[in-house]
């Protein structure tokens, strides 16, 4: 039988910021303890793709270092005994101003800009100490398919050795920058010497550990969609052949419907 692991990808975490990557901490909260009731083992991503296998294992990952997710969904976590798995584009700790790319660039110079703002490099030190795993994001968060060979293997391993060398423990994982690989991307995350790398796409067979899928959960997420998303038999139906055709079929109508 089949392991049920399922691994989560979260962004931010705001009571007040109304953007759909940032889940308000009373949800996180909610949505964790659903599954733990329901008997999840939650560890982190490279525990919980090469490590001991649990019947039920959950990830929970947040993308991008928010400095709201070591505000905000680190006691979260912690109330629940929880090490979550971060992604940190290595740009940006060292810079005391709000990160910026097409997806969030938006909220500059607004309301709400501050929520863009990135962890320090002494907090992600203080999750790695707390359980965390601390994953590269690449160093800038490009789309890595649009890249040149020499920048896409400066953008994986660079990122990789900044965090090695501020955390000072390995980096073994990676997220893909809006999800963004191909058969070429992929090949350049193992030629830089990562064993782990996640996405979140409509397709969820994977057989490659560097194309591991991730369920995206959003602000706008009702309980029962939550419920929805994360439901073992949802999740089964969802690896198999047809159903993975229909939603990129109903996913590209889409798209062209709001053109």
């Amino acid at each position: 039988m089949r392991r049920d692991l399922l691994i989560l990808s979260y962004h931010a975490a705001s009571p007040t910021w109304p953007s759909p990557l940032a889940l308000e901490p009373d949800a996180l909260d909610r949505q964790l303890r659903h599954l733990l009731a329901r008997g999840y083992r939650a560890t982190t991503l490279d525990e919980g793709m090469h490590g001991a296998q649990a019947p039920r294992t959950l990830v929970v990952t947040f993308d991008d270092a928010f400095a709201s997710v070591f505000e905000h969904a680190l006691p979260v976590l912690a109330r629940l005994g929880i090490p979550g798995t971060v992604f940190v584009p290595t740009d940006y700790p060292e810079r005391d101003a709000p990160m910026a790319w097409p997806g969030i660039d938006q909220w500059l110079d607004g309301a709400h800009d501050r929520e863009l703002m990135p962890m320090s490099w002494a907090q992600l030190r203080e999750l790695a100490s707390a359980g965390w795993e601390i994953g590269s994001h690449t160093c800038s968060h490009p789309w890595l398919t649009k890249l040149g060979d020499d920048d896409l293997a400066r953008e994986l391993t660079t990122s990789r050795e900044r965090v090695e060398a501020e955390i000072d423990r390995p980096c073994p994982s990676l997220a893909y920058p809006f999800g963004d690989h191909d058969d070429r991307v992929v090949a350049a995350t193992r030629a830089a010497g990562y064993r782990s790398a996640v996405t979140v796409p409509d397709d969820l067979r994977s057989d490659d550990p560097l194309r591991e899928p991730r369920i995206g959960i959003y602000r706008h997420e009702t309980a029962r969609s939550f419920q929805v998303k994360v439901s073992p038999l949802v999740r089964a139906v969802r690896r198999t052949p047809v159903a993975s055709a229909a939603t990129r079929t109903a996913r590209r109508g889409l798209a062209l419907a709001r053109r």
